[in-house]
């Protein structure tokens, strides 16, 4: 009986060693995409336009909001470890410019080597608001109702 104890407490002991060394692994998740060099290769500078590229490559995930239009593709390899934050540990930037006719005029890969941290600021409204409240104008306005106009009757 004791061996069969000994056994299994080892047993039971690599088990949880494999577990805990098995949740320390990292996991990475894939985000957007990026066309390979393969691809890009059949994109030609001064003579694609925007159709022939999105039938060669696809369309971007992201414009560009100014007259010129860019277009961007943008891949990201995201690192999760337990309990840690997740990490950014690759990213694609592929560039591709076009002239007014629409044609392409340059076409520039990034690596997440080449960028650098761009803080986002989120367009929210900062509290207290100035002014009456929006249920303080409804309220507010009971008083200046006039029932026969809001029922259309009067003269």
């Amino acid at each position: 009986m004791n061996r069969f104890s000994a056994t299994a407490k080892n047993t039971l002991t690599i088990i949880i060693c494999a577990l805990v060394l098995a949740a320390c692994s990292a996991t990475y998740k894939f985000h957007g995409y990026a066309p390979s060099e393969e691809e890009l290769a059949n994109v030609i500078v001064g003579a694609d336009t925007r159709e022939t590229v999105e039938e060669v490559i696809g369309k971007p995930s992201s414009f560009g909001v100014l007259e010129d239009g860019n277009w961007y593709y943008v891949s990201s390899k995201v690192e999760h470890k337990t309990y840690k934050t997740p990490k950014t540990v690759e990213r694609e930037l592929v560039t591709i410019s076009f002239n007014k006719s629409g044609i392409v005029e340059n076409i520039e890969r990034f690596g997440l080597e080449d960028g650098r941290v761009v803080t986002l600021n989120r367009r929210v409204t900062d509290l207290p608001v100035k002014g009456p409240s929006a249920l303080s104008q409804i309220l507010g306005n009971i008083g200046n109702l006039d029932l026969n106009q809001a029922i259309g009757g009067g003269s």
